[in-house]
Protein backbone atom coordinates (compact mmCIF):
# COMPACT_ATOMS: atom_id res chain seq x y z
CA UNK A 1 0.00 0.00 0.00
CA UNK A 2 1.10 3.42 -0.21
CA UNK A 3 -0.29 6.88 0.38
CA UNK A 4 -2.55 8.67 -1.93
CA UNK A 5 -3.57 11.85 -0.24
CA UNK A 6 -4.32 14.00 2.70
CA UNK A 7 -7.46 15.40 3.12
CA UNK A 8 -8.22 18.93 4.99
CA UNK A 9 -12.09 20.49 5.13
CA UNK A 10 -11.42 23.77 4.86
CA UNK A 11 -14.46 27.05 4.42
CA UNK A 12 -12.59 28.21 1.35
CA UNK A 13 -11.66 25.43 -1.23
CA UNK A 14 -11.74 27.30 -4.17
CA UNK A 15 -9.62 29.68 -2.74
CA UNK A 16 -7.29 27.61 -1.42
CA UNK A 17 -6.86 24.77 -4.22
CA UNK A 18 -6.18 28.34 -6.37
CA UNK A 19 -3.04 29.25 -3.91
CA UNK A 20 -1.46 26.15 -3.59
CA UNK A 21 -1.63 25.73 -7.52
CA UNK A 22 -0.31 28.96 -7.74
CA UNK A 23 2.44 29.16 -4.82
CA UNK A 24 3.24 25.28 -3.53
CA UNK A 25 3.43 24.07 -7.42
CA UNK A 26 0.44 21.86 -7.25
CA UNK A 27 -2.09 20.94 -10.05
CA UNK A 28 -5.61 20.00 -10.07
CA UNK A 29 -6.13 16.27 -10.74
CA UNK A 30 -9.71 16.25 -10.39
CA UNK A 31 -12.37 18.44 -8.75
CA UNK A 32 -16.15 18.86 -8.00
CA UNK A 33 -17.33 21.96 -8.75
CA UNK A 34 -20.49 22.01 -6.40
CA UNK A 35 -20.28 21.07 -2.66
CA UNK A 36 -17.85 19.93 -1.17
CA UNK A 37 -15.89 21.82 -3.64
CA UNK A 38 -13.34 18.80 -3.43
CA UNK A 39 -10.38 19.72 -5.03
CA UNK A 40 -7.74 16.64 -5.27
CA UNK A 41 -4.37 18.46 -5.82
CA UNK A 42 -1.05 16.73 -7.10
CA UNK A 43 2.42 17.86 -6.19
CA UNK A 44 4.72 18.79 -9.46
CA UNK A 45 6.24 15.24 -8.93
CA UNK A 46 3.20 13.45 -9.73
CA UNK A 47 3.68 11.16 -6.02
CA UNK A 48 1.26 13.11 -3.29
CA UNK A 49 -2.07 14.49 -3.67
CA UNK A 50 -3.59 16.68 -0.82
CA UNK A 51 -8.02 16.67 -0.98
CA UNK A 52 -9.36 20.39 0.13
CA UNK A 53 -13.17 20.23 0.23
CA UNK A 54 -15.80 22.18 1.95
CA UNK A 55 -18.01 19.55 3.82
CA UNK A 56 -20.33 22.27 6.04
CA UNK A 57 -21.99 19.20 7.36
CA UNK A 58 -18.46 18.21 9.56
CA UNK A 59 -16.08 20.36 11.59
CA UNK A 60 -13.39 22.40 10.39
CA UNK A 61 -10.33 22.45 12.41
CA UNK A 62 -9.24 25.65 13.95
CA UNK A 63 -6.00 25.49 11.82
CA UNK A 64 -4.00 28.17 13.42
CA UNK A 65 -4.66 26.78 17.32
CA UNK A 66 -2.94 23.77 16.42
CA UNK A 67 0.92 23.72 17.03
CA UNK A 68 3.25 23.62 14.07
CA UNK A 69 4.61 20.35 15.95
CA UNK A 70 1.04 18.47 16.37
CA UNK A 71 0.24 19.08 12.59
CA UNK A 72 2.33 20.40 9.80
CA UNK A 73 2.89 19.79 5.87
CA UNK A 74 6.55 19.37 4.82
CA UNK A 75 7.93 20.44 1.75
CA UNK A 76 11.56 20.43 -0.02
CA UNK A 77 12.75 23.86 -0.71
CA UNK A 78 16.23 24.31 -2.00
CA UNK A 79 15.97 28.07 -0.84
CA UNK A 80 14.57 28.41 2.43
CA UNK A 81 14.77 32.48 2.92
CA UNK A 82 13.30 33.25 -0.64
CA UNK A 83 10.19 30.74 -0.98
CA UNK A 84 9.78 31.59 2.71
CA UNK A 85 9.43 35.12 1.27
CA UNK A 86 7.61 34.29 -1.69
CA UNK A 87 4.69 32.55 0.76
CA UNK A 88 4.68 34.95 3.26
CA UNK A 89 4.26 38.44 -0.01
CA UNK A 90 1.06 35.69 -0.99
CA UNK A 91 -0.24 36.02 2.13
CA UNK A 92 1.54 32.95 4.34
CA UNK A 93 1.94 34.58 7.82
CA UNK A 94 5.30 33.43 10.09
CA UNK A 95 4.87 31.25 12.55
CA UNK A 96 9.17 31.27 13.39
CA UNK A 97 11.59 34.19 12.80
CA UNK A 98 13.80 33.27 10.00
CA UNK A 99 15.32 29.55 9.25
CA UNK A 100 16.26 27.02 11.73
CA UNK A 101 19.19 25.34 11.53
CA UNK A 102 19.32 21.71 12.93
CA UNK A 103 21.86 19.01 13.91
CA UNK A 104 23.09 17.29 10.82
CA UNK A 105 22.90 20.05 8.81
CA UNK A 106 19.20 20.14 7.90
CA UNK A 107 17.54 23.92 8.29
CA UNK A 108 13.72 24.56 8.47
CA UNK A 109 11.37 27.34 8.85
CA UNK A 110 7.48 27.51 9.64
CA UNK A 111 4.49 29.50 7.83
CA UNK A 112 0.99 29.06 7.68
CA UNK A 113 -1.02 29.52 4.93
CA UNK A 114 -3.94 31.62 4.48
CA UNK A 115 -6.03 29.28 5.49
CA UNK A 116 -3.68 28.43 8.86
CA UNK A 117 -2.40 24.77 8.01
CA UNK A 118 1.26 25.23 9.45
CA UNK A 119 3.81 24.60 6.02
CA UNK A 120 6.96 23.19 7.57
CA UNK A 121 9.92 24.37 4.50
CA UNK A 122 12.90 22.22 4.62
CA UNK A 123 16.46 21.84 3.07
CA UNK A 124 17.65 18.53 3.59
CA UNK A 125 21.99 17.94 3.83
CA UNK A 126 20.74 14.37 2.83
CA UNK A 127 17.82 14.27 0.74
CA UNK A 128 14.89 11.86 2.26
CA UNK A 129 13.09 11.29 -0.79
CA UNK A 130 13.82 10.70 -4.92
Amino acid sequence: MRVEHIAFNVSDPNGMARWYCEHLGFSIKRKVMEAPWAHFLIDEHGSFMIEIYGNTSQPVFDYPQIAPATMHMAFVSNNLIEDRERLLKAGATAVTDGIEDLPGGDAMTFVRDPWGITLQLVSRATPMLD
